[in-house]
């Protein structure tokens, strides 16, 4: 197996998948795979069998849906194209507009094609750190705030969409639902459905499943819902590994291992949120013996993917995984100074890896 490459791991995929359709099965709640965190569709076939569609965040993720999904559709986008609009009508179920002059504009066209048509709401209402994630912060362009709403709207709607989590447990949303019944309860049993979003860790072992659940059935006995989850890392959550390799070793006050794996380029939420991936059989930094900084192989200097402790000194062509890494990376990887990208193997429950895909130059001089 050449580096760098992304693993995705069947069994472990398969065990979210099975703690997703539970939630599904004991509440009546439809789950979504959100493909902006996860989009290799080569393992759709093995995820629709226990999800009900896809979410989409615009007319090319809704097409990789519609064509290897079986399933619904749902598409958000903060704004549509005239163009990607009238494509997207042959394409998706379900439509969530962002604003009421969206709405206004697109609502009553997708009605007459038989298509569901929601309004993002935002409860104003924030339960996490990152701002950049914080759909509820101040200034925030997402959803339509209780001031901003015009009832005048509710004949076009069938239901009301609210995404604010970020790799939050259930109390989060449990917190941002009664903040959402005191601006908008009025309005939800005027609706067919209601879409919690995503964000929420559900396969996380420590996650809080019958409060969720709990939630959501109390939504839908109250006011006549279909509830909607679209979660994408809880799918593939340390589902999947990327692997690098140890290029050189130089030391600048640290010893800096230099590897063929970027933060830049191939985990860029570690530069963008920031956060530490783990990394297999290593530490926090002094934890053990060996303390390395952990660096990519592009220009920028800041190209830095942490610092970890090992039991045993690194050498030149030892291999480095990085855990947790089929969520927001390889939908996100980018050939900034040429850098390749990973390939993707698939592991079966038996250990058995196979090749989903490999890239080249032609990759990269392709999009240029």
């Amino acid at each position: 197996m050449r580096t760098p490459c992304f693993i995705i791991d069947e069994k472990a995929l398969r065990t979210n998948l099975s703690i997703l359709k539970g939630v599904k099965e004991r509440t009546g709640c439809k789950i979504l795979l959100a493909q902006k965190a996860y989009s290799c569709y080569a393992t759709y076939p093995l995820i629709s069998q226990y999800l009900d569609g896809t979410t989409a965040s615009g007319l090319y993720e809704a097409k990789l849906g519609r064509e290897h999904f079986p399933g619904e559709v749902h598409v958000f986008s903060p704004a549509y194209k005239e163009e990607d609009f009238d494509e997207l009508l042959g394409i998706a179920d379900d439509f969530v507009f962002n604003s009421i002059a969206q709405l206004k504009k697109y609502g009553a066209r997708a009605k007459a094609c038989g298509k569901g048509v929601g309004l993002r709401l935002n409860p104003e209402h924030s339960t996490q750190d990152h701002a950049i994630y914080d759909p509820c912060s101040p200034g925030s362009r997402m959803g339509v705030r209780a001031k901003d709403f015009e009832k005048s709207v509710l004949p076009l709607l069938d239901g009301f969409h609210m995404h604010t989590l970020c790799e939050q447990g259930s109390d989060a949303l449990a917190e941002t639902v009664e903040a959402l019944e005191e601006k908008f309860g009025r309005y939800l049993s005027r609706v067919k459905w209601l879409n919690l979003g995503g964000g929420h860790h559900i396969t996380r072992s420590d996650y809080d499943i019958p409060l969720l659940e709990k939630t959501i059935l109390r939504l839908q006995n109250t006011y006549g819902v279909q509830i909607y989850l679209e979660p994408g890392e809880a799918v593939v959550l340390n589902a999947g590994t990327l692997t690098g390799e140890v290029l050189d070793i130089v030391n600048n006050g640290i010893d800096i291992a230099i590897l063929d794996v970027s933060a830049a380029c191939h985990m860029p939420d570690v530069l963008e949120m920031p956060y530490r991936p783990p990394v297999l059989g290593a530490g926090k930094p002094g934890e053990k013996a060996f303390t390395y900084r952990l660096a990519g192989n592009t220009c920028l200097a800041g190209d830095v993917i942490g610092d970890y402790s090992f039991d045993s000194p690194l050498k030149v062509g030892d291999r480095i995984t990085f855990s947790d890494m089929a969520l927001y990376t390889m939908v996100k990887t980018n050939t900034f100074n040429g850098t390749p990208l990973p390939d993707i193997l698939f592991r079966t429950p038996d250990g058995e890896l196979k090749t989903v895909r490999t890239f080249s130059y032609s990759d990269f001089k392709s999009r240029l």
